[in-house]
């Protein structure tokens, strides 16, 4: 086995191999072709064939299965014998009232958003260790930070997300392995059509479900620009001493720290004005 390098320092001093997850659109493909500009040898993923692009060559994977996972890194290391880099990005929106959601769906998001993005670190992990040296990039979202109404079960699997890498974090720094997360705020990705939607309406909660789903469409359509998303994520993944956490948007540098210095009284009267949420109970 390779003499384990656990300094902190970049995963070599070439770029490398980069494996990125859900690289067809958005803040994975911007992600795919900085690091290809930087000189990384990329593979993006797919759940579906898809054409490579700006010397990004592309692999089918579905990251809730097993099989497709492993076969995938096979293939990888079949090819180029290394994983240098993996970025995590591959994820799920859902828009569901929590009641309204069946555990189903809910637990799909998990599988997606969660266990996904483990079940391919597991995957490059062996190879990781075996060379002494790695790097993983989970990408979260600022949701983790807040319970928005209409998205509690993504939220809830991106605050979950986070603690796994905070976790994981710790666990395999020893071996030469760093881990990171990178939570953007709202970025214009094509998040909003591709998202799940809870099937069941209650009628009690139709101005609830209205306004939140306004709000929240609203918010991702008008986001910023995935590139400057995709550029922190690159800065995780090349940094020599990564940090723990990379806050991507300007909201996501001051939503955590206010989400800690606030009265929980105040947030939520925020939060509730925000989604044009009523104040008082309407029945009863």
């Amino acid at each position: 086995m390779a003499a384990r390098d656990t300094s902190g320092s970049a995963p070599s001093s070439r770029p490398g191999t980069a494996l990125v997850t859900g690289a067809s659109s958005g803040i994975g493909r911007e992600a795919a072709r900085l690091l290809a500009e930087k000189g990384f040898r990329v593979f993006g993923t797919s759940r579906s064939d898809r054409p490579g692009f700006d010397s990004v060559r592309m692999l089918r994977l579905d990251v809730t299965s097993d099989a497709s996972v492993a076969a995938c890194v096979d293939r990888l290391l079949d090819q180029v014998g290394m994983v240098d880099v993996l970025v995590n990005n591959a994820g799920a929106l859902h828009r569901g009232i929590a009641e309204e959601t069946a555990l189903t769906e809910a637990a799909a998001v998990f599988e997606t958003n969660l266990f996904g993005a483990a079940r391919v670190a597991n995957a490059v992990l062996p190879h990781m260790r075996e060379r002494g040296r790695g790097r993983i990039v989970n990408v979260g979202s600022l949701a983790a930070w807040v319970g928005e109404p209409g998205e509690g079960y993504y939220a809830a699997s991106k605050a979950a997300l986070a603690r796994y890498t905070e976790a994981l974090r710790h666990e395999v720094r020893h071996l030469g392995v760093d881990v990171s997360l990178v939570e953007p705020g709202a970025f214009t990705t094509g998040v909003v059509e591709a998202a799940t939607r809870s099937c069941g309406e209650i009628a009690d909660y139709d101005q609830v479900r209205a306004n939140a789903f306004e709000t929240l469409e609203r918010g991702l359509r008008k986001g910023g620009d995935p590139r400057r998303a995709a550029e922190v994520v690159v800065k995780a993944a090349t940094a020599r001493r990564p940090k723990p956490r990379y806050a991507a948007g300007s909201e996501a540098l001051w939503l955590p720290p206010l989400r800690l210095l606030l009265p929980q009284w105040v947030l939520e009267r925020l939060v509730r004005r925000g989604f044009h949420l009523p104040t008082a109970a309407t029945r009863g």
